[in-house]
């Protein structure tokens, strides 16, 4: 079972207790009722539900964190800065190989922009935000040969639509690019 399928579960189940609850308390509404009954049955509730949330949730927290730490990459990044400006991107490299893990940092000079990575099938593979003043950190790793696109997934204005910028991976094994 994966993360998704626990957190959908989890998430189905919490909102079906909300239901009851809400069910339960409309039920009751019209009723009156003394205070001090009211106390002790919501004190009691609170306590097993306290006691159910340490049950379930400590072993879904097991669970969910059985994998970290994450492992790290065998190599270093290479690092390469990555600065947009109406209506440009400039890199300190457009030119990598398959294998290569890049870790792009992304800024920008004037306005926000989108730093979006596609493929030569048009899909976005990877994406953030180029803010002036501050870096976003993208980390890619390069499986295909070809040319890959950057392009501006924020409006920027007037030539936003041709902020696009190519880049070349040529094959790392020795091969020839498509």
């Amino acid at each position: 079972m994966n993360v998704q399928s626990v957190t959908a579960l989890v998430t189905t189940l919490v909102v079906l207790v909300i239901v009851v609850v809400f069910i339960n308390i409309r039920r009751h509404a019209h009723e009156a009722r003394e205070y001090a009954p009211v106390q002790g049955t919501a004190y009691r509730y609170r306590a097993i539900l306290f006691w159910v949330m340490i049950v379930v949730g400590l072993p879904i927290t097991v669970y969910l964190l059985r994998d970290l730490p994450y492992a790290t990459a065998a190599t270093a990044p290479e690092v390469v800065n990555a600065t947009g400006s109406q209506w440009n991107w400039d890199l300190d490299k457009e030119e990598f190989t398959t294998g290569q893990i890049v870790e792009f940092n992304v800024t920008s000079t004037d306005v926000n922009h989108g730093f979006g990575l596609y493929d030569q099938n048009g899909t976005l593979l990877a994406q953030t935000q180029a803010m002036p003043g501050y870096i976003n950190r993208l980390t890619y790793q390069f499986t295909t040969p070809g040319t890959y696109k950057v392009m501006c997934l924020e409006y920027c204005g007037l030539v936003h639509h041709d902020m696009i910028l190519d880049l070349t991976v040529a094959d790392g094994n020795g091969g020839s690019n498509e």
